[in-house]
């Protein structure tokens, strides 16, 4: 298994265990992903390692090619079939055994995805970030070096000297300053404004309207 693999499964066992320990009211509460309740974050997880590509397939051709829109119609319809603790009994069985989309799936754009979304949960419930650094670090040079289609982080850092507090991590530029803790930095790269108020520099307000 590649690097990104093993990282990727590490995370995975580790995510887990996080999720099993959110209530069923917390579930239920909005995450930071917009229009996603942490259930649907949940079940999109699931998407991304057992979505079949003819689903999403059909699913954008009924909303006019919008990916983001199949996405979303594919989570909310898994998380209104199965509760959280048969969602996350799903996700460690697609861990070993990938099928559909998340055989196909590059590791390292997966690795980013579950790091994001699991902000998105930590953070909507007034929590601290349990990620490893390092695995933080990963996904943040993800971020700013290898183009996502879905994610347009490397756009968004372009041209500015991005600087982790907690991390050795820096995007080198000749532009303005942004500094904050990895963890921070990889939620706004994702486009989650909401660790903006997290951020120090002159630069942050251009990285906000990028958002």
């Amino acid at each position: 298994m590649s690097e990104s693999g093993d990282m990727l499964r590490d995370n995975d066992i580790r995510l887990a265990e996080f999720a099993r320990g959110i209530t069923r009211a917390q579930w239920a509460e909005p995450s930071l992903c917009a229009e996603w309740t942490n259930h649907d974050v949940l079940a999109h997880l699931v998407v991304g390692y057992g979505g079949g590509l003819r689903s999403l397939a059909v699913g954008m051709l009924r909303h006019r090619g919008s990916f983001d829109a199949a996405n979303t119609e594919l989570a909310c319809a898994i998380a209104a079939q199965r509760d959280p603790a048969l969602l996350i009994d799903d996700f460690v069985a697609l861990t070993r055994r990938p099928q559909g989309i998340g055989r196909v799936f590059p590791r390292r754009l997966l690795l980013g995805d579950h790091v994001i979304h699991e902000l998105d949960i930590t953070y909507a419930l007034g929590r601290e970030s349990a990620v490893p650094i390092p695995t933080v670090v990963a996904v943040l040079d993800t971020q700013v070096h290898l183009p996502n289609p879905f994610v347009p982080a490397a756009a968004r850092a372009r041209g500015l000297d991005l600087r982790a507090t907690d991390a050795a991590w820096r995007h080198s530029a000749d532009g303005p300053t942004v500094t904050g803790q990895a963890a921070h930095l990889a939620s706004v790269l994702a486009g989650r404004p909401w660790a903006l108020r997290h951020l120090n520099g002159d630069g942050v307000a251009a990285l906000a309207s990028r958002i």
